[in-house]
């Protein structure tokens, strides 16, 4: 882990986390599909409840464990949303928007699970 974060706030792949589950709250917020909609909110805060746990764990194994699970919300956010835009719920630029922020903060996670020491 690189000492110069003092606080998971401080890391950039945490806000995009953070503001990836903001913007899928706000956009299901008038969803009646009420377990889709609690699913995805759901799946959406676990990304970045994980990466802030993981700031505070102390073994590899743990700091991965907590890692792969946040990659995995991601998928599911990802998978949510593709079945949500078929479904014609959700319009074509939130879709990719909020596609291509789950593939960066996925790909990020990606990078620091190769890098722990």
């Amino acid at each position: 882990m690189d000492n110069k974060y003092n606080w998971f706030e401080d890391l950039l792949f945490w806000e995009k986390s953070k503001n990836l589950a903001i913007r899928i709250y706000s956009l299901f917020k008038i969803s009646k599909d009420y377990w889709f909609k609690d699913q995805i909110q759901r799946a959406s805060l676990s990304i970045s409840n994980n990466i802030a746990e993981w700031f505070e764990r102390q073994t590899n194994k743990e700091l991965r464990q907590f890692l792969f699970i946040a990659k995995w919300s991601c998928w599911e956010v990802r998978n949510m949303l593709i079945i949500w835009k078929e479904l014609w719920y959700i319009r074509e630029s939130d879709f990719v928007e909020i596609k291509s922020l789950t593939i960066e903060i996925s790909k990020i996670i990606s990078w620091y699970i190769k890098n722990i020491k």
